[in-house]
């Protein structure tokens, strides 16, 4: 590719991030075989079916990674998060994976995740300033 530009999207449209998305995992199957991608989403409804929460992530080279994940303030503390996060490690284990991974902020749910068997395995502080943001996974038998 001769010449090649460098642009700045300050509004990038879909098709730019499916560009990059291709070409990443044209390399990645190349580089590192087949990743076996699928998504995953199990969705909190409210009465009139409107999604209101629940957990988003994808399986990808063995592994689920939780990428997004909340429970409405109104529904915590009823176990609607643990049995959530317990269909997903299910679902994990029916696609051959070894583990789940994720994130969360220090102002979110840590506690939760290692009552629920994650263990910490990475921190970044100051993100975002002043606090911390936590990366943990669990091996799942």
């Amino acid at each position: 590719m001769p010449n090649p530009t460098i642009r700045i999207a300050t509004q990038p449209a879909e098709s730019d991030r499916q560009a990059i998305i291709e070409a990443l995992v044209s390399y990645n199957n190349r580089a590192g075989g087949p990743s076996n991608y699928q998504p995953i989403a199990i969705l909190i409804q409210d009465e009139s079916g409107a999604t209101v929460g629940g957990l988003w992530g994808k399986t990808v080279y063995d592994w689920l990674f939780v990428e997004l994940f909340v429970v409405p303030e109104s529904l915590r503390r009823q176990k609607l998060g643990s049995q959530i996060l317990a269909q997903a490690e299910g679902i994990a284990r029916q696609r051959g994976c070894i583990g789940v991974w994720l994130d969360t902020y220090d102002f979110q749910a840590r506690g939760f995740y290692e009552r629920c068997g994650y263990h910490l395995f990475g921190t970044i502080d100051d993100h975002p300033r002043n606090g911390r943001r936590f990366f943990l996974k669990k091996r799942l038998a």
